[in-house]
């Protein structure tokens, strides 16, 4: 499995793109901001792009869609919930005195039963909000990884202080299904350095029983 993370932005969101190294056909997860930067690393890659795959709408994972979207002709995948926090992302920007030029448009909802398969890969999706209404994990079984985005971070969790955010659905969600993957599946979380399952549920200080 090809995987490469590129930290992009203010917030220092990771950005990932991954692809089937047999097929050569790959998505990229969360594309955030620096779009010239992302299309000139995913072009480099040799892949066939399929979709973008985000995680959730949030403002510093959303900013790059829809120049990829335009760029690789492909659709942009959220789950339905996450809904009112996209539409709400040009003042959540504005905020943060940041500007937002456009809302990308959602082509595809993601269904709780969807795997999105990608060459020899399949991609099992969860949901997991609590970080955000609509937030889904990306678990790729045969390669024991998962893509979080801002649910389960290096020895920290997302933050629940954001309109739609609840700290007991997220401990629920962390605990649901994540948790209940081997832990030597490694985590890319939306910021950060990478973890393991079994190192966050030994260590993080959110997750002690």
């Amino acid at each position: 499995m090809i995987i490469q993370t590129l930290t992009v932005g203010p917030f220092q969101e990771n950005c990932y793109i991954i692809g089937d190294e047999i097929t050569k056909t790959g998505v990229i997860i969360d594309p955030g901001d620096e779009a010239e930067w992302i299309i000139e690393t995913a072009r480099k890659t040799g892949l066939q792009f399929k979709s973008v795959l985000n995680t959730h709408a949030h403002i510093d994972h959303i900013g790059a869609v829809n120049q990829i979207k335009n760029e690789f002709k492909i659709p942009f995948y959220l789950h339905q919930a996450e809904l009112p926090v996209l539409q709400y992302a040009p003042q959540s920007a504005a905020m943060f005195g940041i500007r937002l030029n456009s809302v990308p448009e959602v082509d595809v909802f993601y269904d709780t039963n969807l795997t999105v398969e990608l060459g020899q890969l399949s991609i099992r999706l969860f949901f997991t909000p609590g970080h955000s209404p609509g937030s889904v994990s990306l678990y790729v079984p045969s390669e024991k990884v998962v893509f979080g985005g801002d649910v389960l971070f290096n020895g920290s969790i997302g933050r629940t202080d954001l309109p739609g955010g609840d700290f007991d659905t997220l401990i629920a969600s962390i605990r649901t299904h994540l948790f209940t993957l081997p832990d030597d599946v490694i985590v890319y979380p939306g910021h950060g350095p990478e973890t393991a399952i079994g190192h966050e549920k030994k260590y993080n200080p959110f997750l002690q029983k």
